[in-house]
């Protein structure tokens, strides 16, 4: 299994910025990617930015130019760097690791875990 821990979440101002951290624990080697996904009141969850072992990125078109994703070297931490925040950018933000899991005669699954999610609200 896989333990997800997120921080960094608060209040900011229109055109600040934020960085949100998870920390990842338990077996850490199935993963294989993780991300951001976030979800406002009255939304769908959508995804922000994603991440593989390899380094391949993904970003929403709203994400852009203005966030950033990484991981460091142990592939144990994200990061998502937020800049030029937009009131639209307020939601929960959840923590995402996908992980390979094998089952009996070498079947291999995908598990997505997640996190308890943190609140980034941008406002003035």
């Amino acid at each position: 299994q896989v333990q997800l821990v997120e921080s960094g979440g608060g209040l900011v101002q229109p055109g600040g910025s934020l960085r949100l951290s998870c920390a990842a624990s338990g077996s850490i080697f199935s993963i294989v990617a993780m991300g951001w996904y976030r979800q406002a009141p009255g939304k769908q969850r959508e995804l922000v930015a994603t991440i593989t072992n390899g380094g391949r990125t993904n970003y929403a078109d709203s994400a852009k130019g203005r966030f950033t994703i990484s991981r460091d070297g142990a592939k144990t931490t994200v990061y998502l760097e937020m800049n030029s925040l937009k009131p639209e950018d307020t939601a929960v933000y959840y923590c995402n690791a996908r992980a390979l899991t094998a089952q009996g005669m070498g079947i291999m699954y995908e598990y997505d875990y997640w996190g308890q999610g943190t609140q980034v609200t941008v406002s003035s």
